[in-house]
């Protein structure tokens, strides 16, 4: 009776929770364009200190991109020029031209002005975040016969370059980045800021996502690390080592898996509206993340369809259960760790995961150890790992 209770609550929160889903789903996030009300920094005269071809007013696209930041370009059949100015003391300023929207695996062009009054640019291969994983001289971008310049003028800095492209730029990502640490030998410090923008070529417009998008990015990252990589965890581990608390083990167990499946499915969402929109070339991370909300299905649905314990097929159906658990386990941890490291969370997110994990190592080791020397399990056992294990 009180099983059948607890199934009938599980269908209605089920419903729920595809309600739910469906609005989450259609939530729109706003992407506006760049409009800060700083449209007059475009007026500076850039003709009086800057060479051709940067000082052209009459060809260069001027659009306010961000705080003091302004960016200038116009693309030819075979080259974009550019210009990046805004307010500057000490430090550096940088452009990153960015194929999925993040930092890692950029091309970025920087210049800051030495100590002596003069300026300096160069290009940057960034394959981290460390200052010794940004290398210098290195890079996909190429520059014409036009040399590149960085001038200083009445408190700003203008870093100004001419690329060459094979063919010409429709929709780019870009990423902008400052410090307000000087390079020294060409060793370029951690950012203090930066903002990602996307430049229409085509169309001659800068737009950039709000800042929804960040705190999207970070609430996926910790609704999947609460569902796939604690909750579900922690729930395989009830079923395992508490079976004796028959059956308080199977209530608790099932809340905690199903809890962490919502908060697991929450994530995945923003995952997919966060892909839609950004298109990220994260395919081993997207791809993963199906399979396991599809695994996590699959034992929902078996959920309902557990057979009798006295029922000849129970022990197929066990075997099934406990397998697609512990996968799904195993992959939603993988996924994470490589959501970390692909997402640019930093070394914080790494180091916390990795504490977690360990945390939870040890715990399952410590009650392996103490599950068998008292002997308390024998026979048919279910695996250290699994979703939904059903007594």
């Amino acid at each position: 009776m009180a099983d059948s209770i607890f199934r009938l609550w599980f269908k209605r929160f089920l419903c729920s929770l595809c309600i739910c889903s469906n609005v989450f789903f259609r939530t729109k996030v706003n992407v506006a364009a760049i409009d800060d009300g700083s449209s007059t920094l475009c007026d500076v005269n850039v003709s009086s200190f800057l060479p051709a071809p940067y000082s052209n007013m009459s060809t260069l696209i001027c659009s306010p991109v961000w705080n003091s930041f302004v960016l200038r370009y116009f693309q030819s059949d075979d080259s974009v020029t550019i210009v990046l100015s805004g307010t500057y003391t000490t430090g550096w300023v940088g452009l990153g031209f960015s194929k999925d929207g993040v930092m890692v695996g950029s091309s970025a062009i920087v210049g800051w002005v030495e100590n002596s009054g003069r300026g300096s640019i160069k290009q940057f291969l960034l394959q981290g975040y460390s200052p010794a994983e940004v290398v210098v001289n290195k890079g996909e971008l190429q520059f014409t016969e036009v040399p590149p310049v960085v001038v200083y003028h009445k408190g700003a800095i203008y870093v100004a370059f001419q690329l060459k492209f094979a063919l010409r730029l429709t929709r780019q990502q870009i990423i902008l980045a400052k410090s307000d640490i000087t390079p020294i030998q060409n060793r370029l410090p951690i950012h203090n800021d930066k903002r990602s923008i996307t430049v229409e070529f085509s169309s001659g417009t800068v737009t950039h996502a709000s800042a929804n998008f960040e705190k999207l990015k970070r609430n996926h990252g910790i609704l999947n690390v609460i569902g796939w990589g604690i909750l579900l965890p922690c729930g395989a581990i009830v079923a395992r080592y508490f079976k004796r608390l028959d059956p308080q083990w199977y209530y608790l167990h099932t809340s905690i898996q199903f809890v962490g499946f919502v908060i697991g499915l929450l994530g995945f969402a923003a995952g997919r509206y966060l892909y839609n929109k950004t298109h990220a070339n994260f395919q081993v991370h997207r791809g993963i993340g199906i399979f396991v909300v599809l695994l996590s299905m699959l034992q929902v649905t078996a959920f309902f369809l557990r057979p009798e314990k006295q029922s000849k097929i129970r022990k197929y159906w066990n075997w099934y259960h406990h397998w697609v658990g512990r996968f799904a386990l195993f992959f939603g941890a993988v996924n994470i760790l490589l959501g970390v490291q692909f997402g640019g969370a930093g070394t914080v997110w790494k180091i916390g995961y990795g504490f977690l994990i360990a945390i939870l190592l040890v715990t399952v080791i410590a009650l392996e150890i103490f599950f068998r020397l008292k002997g308390s399990q024998k026979g048919d056992e279910a695996p250290v790992f699994q979703m939904n294990p059903i007594g």
